[in-house]
């Protein structure tokens, strides 16, 4: 299947020169949807997958169809702030400034094999922070899964070693 046919392209979102890549028209299409969550399962079921872990709020919805599937956890990384138990947090820099991100300290168990799930790799800030706080509390990243990589930003050399799955490159 095709997934970028299920792709909508906003042009000039959230600033002039953006194209935005819209996931939701993929997510609103079931087959699609599933075709999407099967193709991540898949790569999944080759690393022996323990644990599922996404960063709010995108890396929920491919992540948590996954585990789901799977028969296997999910972890949610958020902001500082959301998460109501005992957590670990990591900073990363953004363009112009910083950024945290945090998990249950007791989310993951030294050993576990993690695929760390999301809609996008970009830049690679995001997915470099939640590898961070995977491996503080001694998770094995067995892979990293996302529906869309945007090339031209070069995100995938933040994630040098690490077994990367894209099913839609831009």
């Amino acid at each position: 299947m095709d997934l970028k046919q299920y792709i909508t392209i906003v042009e000039d979102w959230p600033k002039k020169g953006i194209k935005f890549k819209d996931i939701t028209t993929l997510m609103d299409n079931g087959d699609a949807y599933r075709y999407a969550t099967d193709q991540i399962v898949e790569y999944a079921n080759e690393k022996e997958i323990d644990l599922i872990v996404g960063p709010e709020a995108r890396g929920f919805i491919i992540g948590c169809p996954v585990a789901y599937a799977l028969g296997v956890g999910f972890a949610p990384v958020r902001k500082p702030g959301k998460l109501p138990r005992e957590t670990v947090e990591v900073e990363y820099g953004l363009e112009y400034g910083k950024d945290a991100l945090t998990i249950h300290k007791d989310a993951i168990k030294p050993g576990q094999r993690v695929l760390i799930t999301d809609d996008l790799l970009a830049t690679g800030g995001t997915i470099e922070a939640t590898i961070k706080l995977v491996e503080e509390l001694g998770g094995v990243v067995a892979g990293i899964a996302f529906l869309i990589e945007l090339t031209y930003l070069d995100g995938r050399d933040k994630l040098d070693g690490y077994d990367i799955l894209t099913l839609m490159q831009y």
